[in-house]
């Protein structure tokens, strides 16, 4: 794809090591504006939006809901879930490829953690109707997810007039951090306890892709339990039988 011959790929070593792995340290996320650039982040928002005109969003899911839990009272956002390797899809495996190298850079400076694999890209869109997404973490149980990466879409963004703002509530910190969802804006943070967040209510249609990187160790730790839990409910039924 020709996009990729804009990429500096010293810029991006210089962006990972001297900006994204001191703030991820220091503070527990970092942000990056003109990440990609406008032809390449019009790109990437020109096949979002065809996903949306097409139907390809769906309400999100709720993990764990129990009955007479509105979906809408705690997400409001409709996703889909995309590879980079889709046809028609090279601006979004273009920003994965970008994405992948700052994180492969951060490698073991960032604190011991092990991280090799990642996500699909969830794209999200949330409708403008002053939908949102309560207070939650990302990774509240140990499921592998060590760093949460979002970028937006966002062109003449107003948080004043269109909200959607992103509130990160750093852990033992007496302050909230608030991230507008401005076009070609990038952000990292720590998938775990230490960054509860919302999304605040969106009276604007907001786009967003976001992938999130696994601890390797966690993460197989977490496969392991999965499977073991499975294992256990099939015996209990069978023996039912």
């Amino acid at each position: 794809m020709p996009l990729m011959e804009q990429v500096s790929y010293s810029d991006l070593e210089s962006l990972a090591l001297d900006r994204v792995v001191p703030a991820l340290l220091a503070h527990g996320f970092c942000f990056v504006d003109g990440f990609l650039g406008d032809l390449a982040g019009d790109a990437v928002l020109e096949q979002v939006k065809e996903m949306h005109r097409s139907g390809e969003l769906q309400d999100g899911r709720l993990a764990g809901s129990g009955p007479g839990v509105h979906r809408r009272n705690i997400r409001g956002d409709q996703i889909s879930w995309l590879s980079g390797s889709e046809r028609g899809g090279e601006a979004v495996r273009y920003l994965l490829h970008r994405i992948d190298h700052i994180i492969t850079l951060c490698g073991a400076r960032l604190g011991g953690n092990n991280i090799r694999d990642r996500s699909k890209a969830m794209v999200a869109c949330y409708p403008g109707n002053g939908t949102g997404y309560v207070k939650h973490v990302d990774n509240p149980n140990n499921d592998g997810r060590r760093i949460t990466c979002t970028y937006y879409l966002n062109k003449n963004w107003s948080a004043k007039e269109h909200g959607g703002v992103l509130r990160i509530f750093p852990e033992g910190k007496s302050y909230v951090t608030d991230i507008k969802p401005l076009f070609d804006r990038l952000l990292f943070f720590w998938s775990d306890r230490r960054n509860p967040h919302e999304v605040q209510p969106s009276y604007g249609t907001r786009y967003a892709i976001t992938v999130w990187y696994f601890d390797s160790e966690e993460r197989a730790e977490a496969k392991r339990r999965f499977r073991d839990l499975t294992a256990r409910q099939q015996s209990s039924s069978s023996s039912l039988l």
